[in-house]
């Protein structure tokens, strides 16, 4: 049985980690404008950015700047502020879910809250937020749905998780929650969804409209012990 919803922000909630991949691709090759970054920024979403970074440093034998998470981050905000909107369907689709919901994201606090308040979603889920901050260890690690259930006052094993990256899915697993993975933001690469049913997920939802019929399949007890 499930009564508690649980949504990653970035990807799930708002339409910004195609955003934050485009900052990324721009300011990394305006540095080093012989080096191609397609296909490594594409592996970016679902984990923090210092992380990333460590990557691309390995795969390029290069060394970026102390301060480029910073720039980055500020040439982020900027365009966030600019361009960010919820995804499609979001709104209409929490109403119409009977649970209390709250949010889990890997991002700092202050930008998943702003995030909410530019795309008008914080009534949904305010005070329900939680950032890997305020836990030990940041996705993939469950330590940040750990905190939140803890914070809820929920058994893990009651709460439904929406996660759009394999980092935030292996986290809600791992916590002990039940997952259904979206592929319907922007960033979401062709072909990701198969991906995902070859790793045995077969909860996953291309369109928000799915996810009131989905939570209430879960509310009736008809996940079972299957987690994806």
């Amino acid at each position: 049985m499930i009564d508690h919803l649980i949504c990653d922000c970035d990807g799930v909630l708002v339409d910004s980690e195609v955003i934050a991949d485009h900052v990324m691709h721009s300011t990394l090759s305006a540095m080093y404008p012989d080096l191609s970054f397609d296909a490594i920024v594409k592996t970016a979403f679902g984990q923090k950015t210092a992380r990333f970074l460590e990557s691309v440093e390995a795969a390029f034998g290069i060394t970026l700047p102390v301060d480029f998470v910073k720039t980055v981050d500020r040439q982020v905000e900027a365009e966030l502020a600019r361009s960010l909107s919820a995804i499609a369907g979001v709104r209409d689709a929490l109403h119409r879910v009977p649970l209390p919901a709250a949010v889990v994201s890997n991002s700092r606090l202050a930008r998943v809250t702003t995030s909410l308040e530019r795309t008008g979603l914080t009534e949904l889920f305010a005070p329900r937020i939680f950032s890997a901050e305020q836990a030990a260890r940041p996705k993939p690690f469950p330590d940040v749905y750990l905190f939140a259930a803890q914070q809820l006052g929920v058994d893990p094993a009651r709460c439904l998780v929406i996660e759009d990256s394999m980092s935030g899915l292996n986290a809600a697993r791992a916590a002990g929650m039940k997952t259904i993975a979206f592929v319907g933001a922007s960033h979401i690469p062709d072909g990701y969804a198969d991906v995902l049913r070859k790793m045995g997920i077969t909860r996953i939802m291309q369109h928000m409209s799915e996810l009131p019929a989905l939570v209430e399949a879960g509310m009736r007890g008809e996940f079972g012990d299957v987690q994806s």
